[in-house]
């Protein structure tokens, strides 16, 4: 690890996150917006997405929700880290609750889930319980709609 890390911006454009990984022998890139790590782009990542440019028909087309729901639990089945959850898919608009016991597990579901052909928004019921105290903290969606929904 180093204390100055090269970063890309969320905006900067395909050629030059090649470069510098190129050029510095990198394998991943933090991606940044506004000086904060929103993401990270990997050597993998741009494999998958060179692979998907020069063969279009090896890209998966967008099902009914009963094939959007059976990808996103074939993507989530085959991680060791992913918990069981409730799916619920209706015009692709994908419904995601259940019980988490890791945080980190919150966006890589997401993730995981707006990488399947036609999903169109994902919506977080997922609750976090902290496993040492029990704890129990719904998802910031739910947060946010119980603020507002509350006089």
């Amino acid at each position: 690890m180093t204390t100055l890390p090269y970063t890309v911006s969320e905006s900067d454009i395909l050629e030059k996150v090649v470069e510098l990984m190129e050029q510095h022998h990198i394998k991943r890139l933090p991606v940044t917006r506004d000086g904060k790590v929103v993401g990270i782009v990997s050597r993998a990542n741009l494999m998958r997405e060179m692979a998907h440019q020069l063969r279009p028909d090896m890209q998966a087309s967008a099902g009914p929700d009963w094939w959007i729901r059976a990808e996103i639990i074939s993507a989530l089945g085959k991680q060791d880290w992913a918990p069981d959850v409730t799916i619920q898919v209706k015009n692709g608009i994908v419904e995601l609750s259940g019980v988490i016991l890791n945080e980190k597990e919150r966006q890589a579901i997401i993730v995981a889930t707006e990488n399947v052909p036609g999903v169109k928004k994902v919506h977080d019921h997922l609750v976090w319980v902290e496993p040492m105290s029990a704890m129990a903290f719904p998802s910031p969606e739910d947060e946010k709609a119980e603020r507002v929904s509350t006089p």
